[in-house]
């Protein structure tokens, strides 16, 4: 029976080692989001602008939002607080409601013994992080308009998503595989999304929450990235270095698991699909 590498570099080795492949589907997967569309690859610019004037109109014109008890905030600026925030749960989003079809849908794939089915998961991965890319662009612009500065610490937001980079590797990773033996992966994961953008201070401050409750959302590793996310890109705070190492290292031994549980169950993809 055919065995399939589980070190801690084969992690970022299946990447490294088919790279091209990876781009090109990267790429056909984002060509196909928008194929014959009149607007095209347009979209994934305006979108972003769209839904920051919702939230500037919804948030800051109609509920007169505050982002905690500063009184002195702009009409756009809980809306830029709220867009940052949502920026880096939809990367986490996007990809745990995606993974359950990733084998599935490519059944084809899964005899053809040369192909590192593994991949999957990076261009799933790749492809959201392009579009929160494009979304950081447009909240960059929209900030750069608004104050005529942006904060240095804009720089570390790579370093911010790292964490939840290799931690939504893990989880991809295992729910991809665990899909193909219980469909109903499918449903559940929408519900989970669902529940943790309501438990991820998306919408509100952790400050804001009683000490009563306020552990439950700083021991939600997606909330303090988020936090950290608002921090670098809107308030200018870079994370405690400590706090980002210790994340980092979370983060990969979720992705490890994950890849490990992925390589392990694989043999049985075959017989299932």
């Amino acid at each position: 029976m055919q065995t399939f590498p589980t070190s801690p570099l084969d992690v970022f080795g299946s990447l490294l080692r088919s790279r091209d492949l990876v781009w090109a589907l990267v790429k056909r997967e984002l060509g196909s989001r928008y194929k014959g569309s009149i607007l095209g690859v347009a979209w994934s610019f305006l979108v972003p602008f769209l839904l920051l004037g919702i939230y500037t109109i919804v948030f800051s014109g109609i509920f007169k939002s505050r982002w905690g008890e500063n009184t002195a905030e702009s009409t756009t600026d809980f809306a830029v607080i709220l867009f940052a925030g949502l920026m880096t749960f939809n990367f986490f989003a996007e990809c745990i409601n995606r993974a359950p079809s990733i084998i599935v849908s490519h059944s084809n794939l899964v005899k053809k013994v040369i192909f590192p089915l593994e991949i999957l998961v990076w261009v799933t991965i790749a492809s959201a992080l392009v579009t929160t890319m494009i979304s950081l662009l447009v909240l960059l612009v929209v900030q750069a308009i608004l104050t005529s500065t942006l904060p240095w610490t804009l720089v570390l937001f790579p370093v911010v998503l790292a964490p939840l980079i290799l931690m939504t590797l893990g989880f991809v990773w295992f729910l991809s595989s665990l899909s193909v033996f219980v469909r109903d992966v499918a449903q559940v994961t929408g519900l989970i999304t669902t529940s943790l953008l309501f438990l991820s201070a998306v919408f509100f401050p952790a400050t804001a929450l009683s000490e009563e409750y306020r552990w439950l959302v700083l021991l939600n590793p997606l909330a303090t990235v988020i936090e950290w996310s608002r921090g670098v890109l809107v308030f200018g705070t870079p994370p405690s270095i400590t706090a980002v190492f210790i994340t980092l290292t979370c983060g990969f031994v979720i992705a490890y698991l994950g890849f490990v549980w992925f390589q392990k169950s694989r043999k049985g993809f075959a017989d299932v699909l």
